[in-house]
């Protein structure tokens, strides 16, 4: 093996010393990844999803489950198990074109995918092999000639990817083709096999309609298997340590560890709910998150059964792939807030709200006080929600006969009888929590009304709901108040649906956008109001597009193609760099919040052990809640002693600035003779604060570090050593 390491090498600096000249030092960075493969490859899978018949959309699913299979369970799993280092890590002088990435060297990903992708393609359409193969050729060698990879790497990139590249799409249309027969058997007959034959041509037959209820299973089990499907990849996705915990998440980790009737700023559902998963799978971030995904499960099952009732099964699934592709809802999928909590309960009144109002059973009405009562402990919500149904009966006045019957008098009940707990603990603490969100509104101050944060905020929700969706709901909106409206005499049901789903989301929708005259308004703060919106845009555009209007299918297929690689990058930015050899900067990476923690726990466990040696106790003081729940999840000798003696408190205050205030033993008053380290965010230098002066015998300053993250500043800290606790 040494004679074959010595001429990998040696290959290595022949193509990457030997040949470099200023031409190749400009085309192979270009081979390697640029800026327009990316937005080609999604135009051009679009094209054949919407123009490439059968054929076109085979190819196109079975590209991205050979290519998500190919590299998720087999290149990157080689990866992390060969653990070779980079030839930029390992070899003096190597000349290097491209950025440093934290991934092992073999095999190559590029080679791989490439590959791979050249072989699909040239099963599909034959033609492509003269192009495709070469590509994938030039693309291996660059990646030996820009100096991230090895030719070895390459070779056996490209030999899994070839590899995979023929036995993924056989082994998928071998699923196919049985799973297919038992479980979509007419769509079966219809598609035999997603393999071209030896014609070149994926065989197609339409049948003649079937009978409804036959296509209703159909649709109904292919909903379910979606739903199935999102969560085992959402749980995957958690259990792999992509990201790390948000700042909140972190910190409602801490209540989870110390339960309660009710917490500083919020009620206790979020604690219970990380309570439980971390019991279920410890305190890891499955534990932590493992809720998410179930929530996200639960709610698209809930959805679909609804829209399914409504307009059909088929209209059902279509909902859910338009909820999977709304960036604000796929981040709740996976972040474990107060929001997927809100969003569910607040979805299931609405929902139930709307069977309780059209049937009057009292039972359907407790249901949506339960959902009330969950929706209040998750969030102090649930009074927007009243506002909501209040709207409803104002603009709807048939549906006021429901209120001369306990229904809805039993819902409030049931709703106010879920304060009780909050109700206690603020008596046992002085109302803090009534204090802090005044405080937090900023209704102890003079209203001035400002603009210049109404802009920010239509600009946030723009992005986070999808484009394509906000423009249709704007057109939906307006459709609705010209027209429909107008019709709602002849055409009651359905005018009353989709004015009952805008007054559930309007209601939160207008409130913020109000609220934006005063303040800056964080764009997840609508969370509440997706759902709804999105439903009465979709139930709009449904009719319309019944009626023959284009612009609801284009709508919907466009904010598909755009939504859903979108997605692909908010959960893994990395994969931008992958493919263009151009690493996002941290400034404009959403995930950079949610990364480099557990490098900070470890530069703070290295300067502690360095004090220790003093001979006397250290502890951590933190300026900030959420920096005080990162660095006691990810310092394990911290975690360790979180409900007992903490390592990692934050800094003192005469009154509650946060829950840690409330637990005796985080207070460091009695901490006498002992050392501090204190760790503050410092995306500047800040002087030190005049607390801790009064506090300690004699504060020094350590410096400033940067905590990184593929090379980029994930996180800046200043820290300061405070010795002699007084």
């Amino acid at each position: 093996m040494h004679w074959f390491q010595n001429l990998d090498v040696a290959v290595f600096r022949f193509v990457n010393g030997t040949l470099a000249n200023p031409v190749s030092d400009h085309v192979m960075p270009f081979l390697s990844g640029n800026l327009l493969v990316g937005p080609l490859v999604i135009v051009l899978l679009g094209w054949l999803l919407v123009r490439g018949g059968a054929k076109g959309r085979c190819f196109v699913v079975l590209l991205a489950l050979t290519l998500a299979a190919n590299d998720g369970l087999v290149v990157n799993r080689l990866k992390k198990l060969i653990g070779r280092p980079r030839p930029f890590d390992a070899l003096p002088d190597v000349h290097l074109l491209a950025g440093k990435g934290l991934a092992k060297s073999m095999p190559s990903s590029h080679a791989a995918t490439t590959a791979a992708a050249a072989m699909v393609a040239g099963i599909f359409y034959r033609r492509t092999r003269k192009f495709m193969y070469p590509v994938a050729a030039a693309v291996g060698i660059s990646r030996i000639a820009v100096g991230v990879h090895y030719p070895s790497d390459v070779l056996v990139g490209w030999t899994l990817g070839l590899a995979g590249g023929w036995a993924w799409p056989r082994a998928f249309n071998a699923l196919w083709q049985c799973l297919g027969r038992r479980w979509f058997a007419r769509w079966q007959a219809m598609l035999p096999t997603l393999l071209p034959d030896a014609a070149g041509t994926v065989p197609f037959q339409r049948l003649p309609p079937g009978d409804s209820a036959s296509e209703e299973r159909l649709w109904r089990r292919l909903a379910y298997l979606l739903i199935g499907t999102l969560l085992c990849a959402r749980l995957a996705y958690v259990a792999s340590g992509t990201i790390q915990l948000s700042e909140d998440e972190a910190y409602q980790w801490l209540w989870a560890k110390h339960p309660a009737l009710s917490y500083y700023s919020k009620p206790p559902f979020i604690a219970y709910a990380q309570w439980l998963g971390t019991a279920l799978f410890g305190d890891t971030q499955l534990g932590v998150r493992f809720f998410a995904p179930v929530i996200a499960a639960l709610l698209g099952w809930m959805l679909f059964r609804f829209v399914a009732t409504q307009l059909g099964a088929r209209s059902g699934f279509l909902f859910l792939v338009t909820v999977a592709a709304v960036p604000l809802l796929s981040v709740g999928s996976i972040i474990m807030t107060i929001d997927p909590l809100t969003v569910l309960f607040w979805t299931g009144a609405m929902l139930t709200g709307w069977t309780a109002i059209r049937r009057g059973r009292t039972r359907d009405w407790l249901l949506v006080g339960l959902c009330f009562a969950g929706g209040f402990l998750s969030k102090y919500i649930s009074p927007l929600q009243w506002l909501s149904f209040a709207l409803f009966f104002v603009l709807w006045p048939p549906a006021r006969a429901c209120l001369r019957t306990p229904g809805p008098w039993l819902a409030v009940g049931v709703n106010l009888l879920a304060t009780i707990p909050v109700l206690v603990w603020n008596a046992q603490h002085g109302w803090i929590t009534a204090t802090h969100l005044k405080e937090r509104g900023g209704l102890d101050q003079v209203w001035r009304p400002t603009l210049k944060f109404f802009g920010e905020f239509l600009g946030a929700e723009f992005g986070l709901l999808n484009p394509l969706f906000f423009l249709a709901l704007i057109v939906a909106l307006v459709r609705f108040w010209r027209h429909d409206w107008q019709r709602r005499d002849t055409e009651p049901e359905s005018a009353q649906l989709r004015l009952y789903l805008f007054c559930h989301g309007g209601i939160v929708l207008g409130f913020y956008l109000l609220y934006t005259l005063k303040a800056r308004v964080h764009p997840n703060w609508i969370a509440t109001s997706l759902v709804p919106l999105l439903l009465f845009t979709f139930f709009v555009g449904h009719d319309r597009w019944k009626a023959g209007a284009l612009w609801p299918r284009r709508m919907l297929v466009t904010g598909l193609a755009l939504g859903l690689p979108l997605i692909v990058l908010i959960h893994d930015t990395n994969l931008i760099g992958k493919f263009t050899q151009r690493v996002l900067p941290a400034k404009l990476d959403p995930l950079m919040r949610v990364r480099g923690y557990d490098a900070a726990a470890k530069l703070v466990a290295e300067q502690r052990e360095r004090l220790a040696g003093e001979g006397k106790p250290v502890f951590v003081i933190t300026d900030h809640y959420g920096l005080c729940g990162h660095l006691s999840f990810y310092w394990p000798e911290a975690r360790a002693r979180v409900t007992t003696d903490p390592l990692v408190t934050v800094l003192s205050a005469d009154r509650p600035q946060n829950q840690i205030w409330f637990w005796p033993h985080f207070r460091y008053a009695d901490r006498k003779g002992q050392t501090a380290l204190y760790l503050q965010n410092a995306k500047r230098p800040y002087p030190v604060p005049p607390r801790l002066r009064d506090e300690f015998g004699s504060v020094t300053e350590l410096g400033t570090f940067d905590v990184e993250y593929r090379g980029r500043v994930a996180h800046r800290y200043q820290l300061f050593v405070c010795r002699d606790k007084r």
